[in-house]
């Protein structure tokens, strides 16, 4: 039986922006800054099945930068369990952002990348979308699809995701009587986006190609 990974918690975020110094969540001040950048303690590696892992940031560094990403997404859901993909399949992504799309060690791949860029709302949108279309019990479509009208529809939510006004007022006379496929023009423009402004970057990032360069010589050395 496969063991079961889960990718996005193992890669080394090579591409992230540059991450704050470190500090305490109330030092914010250029001195307080300056301090605590002269107290770096280093952090044990972790070990990942894809074998890119090179963490080398402090605790109190990479504290500080998780928490100024709660201000865009304070909680984030454990990402699909799946299991360690071939070389063919995660070459198979770069042929086709489909492909990427339906194989769950993919999806976290790109999801990961998408949290670099900031924008993990759009494959987090696209994936309650899924699981509402998955849902058959009248009480259950209404509960989740007000669950994401309020995260990822509404303008209040910090988890927004940008759609049109075309796509916005369908949305609403929708939710006067919510169904299984009240998201799907939504769901599409995103993945559309995702496909045409994300996908490309994400082919060229390093995540994917030290992804690549791993699986390879795993498969060459066995």
């Amino acid at each position: 039986m496969p063991t079961v990974y889960e990718v996005g918690k193992q890669y080394p975020d090579p591409e992230y922006p540059e991450r704050p110094l470190p500090m305490s969540r109330h030092e914010t001040s250029p001195s307080a800054l300056q301090r605590a950048g002269n107290n770096q303690r280093p952090n044990p590696c972790c070990f990942c099945w894809c074998c890119c892992c090179s963490c080398s940031w402090n605790e109190d560094r990479e504290r500080a930068w998780r928490a100024s990403r709660e201000t865009k997404l304070e909680t984030i859901p454990n990402c699909e369990a799946c299991t360690k993909p071939t070389t063919e399949e995660v070459k198979g992504w770069a042929q086709s952002f489909d492909k990427l799309m339906k194989n769950p060690a993919g999806r976290n791949v790109f999801r990961e990348f998408l949290r670099t860029e900031y924008s993990e709302e759009n494959m987090l949108f696209w994936l309650a979308c899924e699981e509402l279309k998955s849902e058959c019990n009248k009480q259950s479509i209404d509960e989740k699809a007000r669950v994401i009208y309020e995260d990822y529809i509404s303008i209040l939510s910090p988890k927004e995701v940008s759609l049109d006004s075309r796509v916005r007022e369908g949305i609403n006379r929708k939710m006067q009587e919510p169904s299984s496929h009240t998201f799907d023009d939504a769901q599409l423009q995103i993945y559309t986006l995702m496909h045409r402004d994300s996908y490309p970057r994400f082919l060229n990032s390093s995540i994917y190609k030290s992804l690549v360069q791993s699986v390879s010589r795993s498969s060459s050395e066995s």
